[in-house]
């Protein structure tokens, strides 16, 4: 079974584990990222992992990155090119990693209302090592962003629903919307063959995830590929509704560019006139992150596809850029 399977069935452990294997702290080091402990209560018994480019100054942005099934924090950060994008941009990455204990394929468990919900679970203790690496590094808590990929995708989804005061913005990569399953019944026909909800009812879960929020949401860029057969294309489309719907513009995009690599961007805009959700469709491609090795972006390899540099674009559209 591998990230593209992304099977959340026999996944879902009732009891809690605690920290991570030897092996996976290994592989982590060997990345450049090192395990962070006692970063609060972590009722989602999750490892916590970081980079931090030498001389980072004080007041730099944070970036989340959430790996999907089978993987670790270490092959996310290595694969899609985090490390190579820190360095460039100064942010620190922050890498969450389930464990084993929690979900035998290592899938963040998105279907569970326990560990997505505001100060619950999985999602607790991602915010948890926000708070620590703020106060670590003393970053800006006001440019804290958050992306991931298929399980990590739809816990993205789910943080920038139930934290809006955390982040800044989000992106979402062939992963789902927030709200879509609450069970691992419902979680399999949400990836395939989609759920279909008004973009009012998919908002409605957002607003409802952070009842008591009324600032600013963050904005949210939405990455799919068409051929995607693990986590249909239907729920790209369902995310755009969610999202529009939650930031306050409509169904129609206010421009179309075409990209490298097949891809298609799509630019939502709210009633002011700012970009608030953009939806990247990669032609062709199927369950995993977009990368581009021979521009130094990530590489390829099982869901690391060489397409375009998704994390070039999604650091761009933070104003993160290098």
């Amino acid at each position: 079974m591998d990230a593209g399977e992304m099977k959340p069935g026999e996944a879902a452990k009732s009891a809690k584990g605690s920290g991570g294997s030897e092996a996976a702290g290994d592989e982590a080091a060997a990345a450049g990222l090192e395990k962070v402990g006692d970063f609060g209560s972590n009722p989602g018994a999750l490892s916590m992992y970081r980079y931090a480019p030498d001389g980072l100054p004080a007041k730099s942005p944070v970036v989340l990155v959430l790996h999907g099934c089978t993987q670790d924090a270490a092959t996310y950060f290595e694969g899609a090119g985090w490390q190579q994008a820190a360095d460039a941009g100064g942010f620190s990455v922050v890498a969450p990693q389930q464990e084993q204990a929690n979900n035998v394929n290592k899938c963040f468990n998105w279907f569970q209302s326990g560990d997505v919900g505001r100060e619950k679970g999985e999602a607790l203790s991602v915010k948890q090592m926000v708070d620590r690496t703020v106060a670590d590094l003393d970053a800006d808590p006001s440019r804290v962003f958050i992306t991931g990929l298929s399980a990590g995708g739809a816990m993205t989804a789910s943080m920038l629903a139930a934290y809006p005061d955390v982040f800044k913005g989000g992106a979402v990569v062939a992963g789902l919307p927030h709200g879509c399953a609450a069970s691992v019944a419902e979680a399999f026909t949400c990836m395939n063959p989609g759920v279909s909800k008004s973009a009012a009812e998919w908002g409605d879960l957002v607003r409802e995830a952070a009842p008591d929020h009324s600032g600013a949401r963050p904005a949210v860029s939405v990455w799919h590929g068409t051929g995607d057969t693990t986590v249909v294309p239907k729920n790209a489309d369902e995310s755009v509704k969610q999202w529009t719907d939650a930031l306050g513009a409509d169904q129609e995009a206010d421009a179309t560019e075409e990209l490298q690599g097949g891809t298609t961007r799509s630019d939502y805009q709210n009633g002011d006139g700012a970009v608030v959700v953009r939806d990247y469709s990669v032609d062709g491609m199927p369950h995993g992150t977009p990368v581009k090795p021979d521009e130094g972006c990530g590489k390829a390899g099982e869901h690391f596809l060489d397409t375009i540099c998704s994390t070039k674009h999604i650091t761009a559209d933070w104003g993160l850029g290098g």
